[in-house]
């Protein structure tokens, strides 16, 4: 390459980058409205399965037993910085519907028989929700409830369940039905 060539590149390259360097801030993905934060994750259970696992749009959440939550938080889906109409949470989750049940031991007495684990198994479900994220004014985490009859709702708030300005206490409300509709 002859060095005006050379010279002709290194221009353009500083061309397009005082371009760039022009362009209004919403432009170059600071926009206040598109920022994305990252949100710890956790899950509340408000059912009597076991929540094996579960994923807020591909960010994995803990384990959650029957009737818990909390305290668990696991790193982390992404939040916009500001709320906006029709923001949309995915949540897949798998369920043991069963999670007291006896599973037999192995030989040793120490580890769960294989085969006896994978009968147990069989019975896990897995579910997918698509669900709509509730107004918040601050992005402080994801909280994600798992309730009665396959039904799940997402949402992000400041406070954990416990404190008497948690939005959401309804959901602790809901008894679970001896069966679903179908």
């Amino acid at each position: 390459m002859s060095e005006f060539a050379t010279w002709r590149s290194s221009q353009a390259s500083l061309a397009l980058l005082a371009c760039a360097m022009l362009l209004p801030v919403q432009a170059m993905g600071t926009n206040p409205a598109m920022e994305m934060l990252p949100a710890g994750v956790e899950g509340y259970n408000h059912t009597s399965a076991n929540i094996n696992r579960f994923s807020v749009n591909r960010a994995g959440g803990p384990n959650v037993s029957p009737f818990s939550g909390g305290g668990k938080q696991i790193c982390c889906a992404a939040l916009p910085r500001q709320w906006r109409p029709g923001l949309m949470a995915t949540v897949e989750w798998e369920k043991d519907p069963n999670p007291r049940a006896p599973i037999a031991l192995d030989r040793t007495g120490r580890q769960y028989d294989m085969e006896a684990y994978e009968r147990h198994a069989a019975n896990y479900t897995q579910h997918r929700a698509v669900v709509e994220i509730p107004r918040y004014e601050k992005s402080c985490g994801v909280q994600v409830h798992f309730l009665p009859c396959n039904e799940v709702r997402v949402v992000s708030s400041c406070y954990g369940p416990r404190h008497p300005d948690y939005p959401y206490k309804e959901f602790y409300q809901i008894k679970e039905p001896k069966t679903c509709p179908k």
